[in-house]
């Protein structure tokens, strides 16, 4: 084997290896929902004073609630970590399972309940949850309290 064969084959090792190493949280752009154009999914969330984003993950059950939008829902505290708002119907939960990193600033649909469930605060995953998507900046919109009409649109 030549130096510079040897050399590529370490490299191609290494970088293997560095791809197994990367936090879950880090995702590929394959995990990300995109339309038609082949353009990132994103949706705004309007409520109060607060207005942000999310960006889908690639799985039916982004997809399903893409379908339904625009919404005029209710957005309310539910525990101390997160807010919720119950859809007109529920989404689909086909190829839905455990999912690991939950992280704050998580979209999720809990299917039990059929319910949007956005995470301000640490939580884990339970049975018959889904996660969606991940808001763009984090939490702090979802820190203000109290119940308020919620406009979910495509941006």
């Amino acid at each position: 084997m030549t130096r510079d064969a040897a050399w590529l084959s370490r490299r191609a090792l290494l970088a293997g290896a560095a791809s197994f190493a990367l936090p879950s949280s880090v995702r590929s752009q394959a995990d990300v929902a995109t339309d038609r154009k082949g353009d990132t999914m994103r949706l705004r969330f309007i409520f109060a004073v607060q207005d942000f984003t999310a960006t889908l993950e690639d799985n039916p059950s982004a997809r399903d609630l893409v379908s339904m939008l625009p919404l005029d829902l209710t957005i309310d505290d539910y525990s101390t970590n997160e807010k919720i708002a119950y859809l007109p119907r529920k989404l689909t939960e086909k190829g839905s399972g455990r999912f690991g990193s939950e992280a704050v600033g998580d979209l999720c649909y809990y299917a039990p309940w059929g319910n949007l469930a956005i995470f301000h605060g640490p939580y884990r995953w339970s049975r018959g949850l889904i996660r969606l998507g991940r808001l763009d900046h984090g939490p702090p919109p979802l820190l203000l309290r109290g119940e308020h009409p919620l406009r979910v649109e495509t941006l």
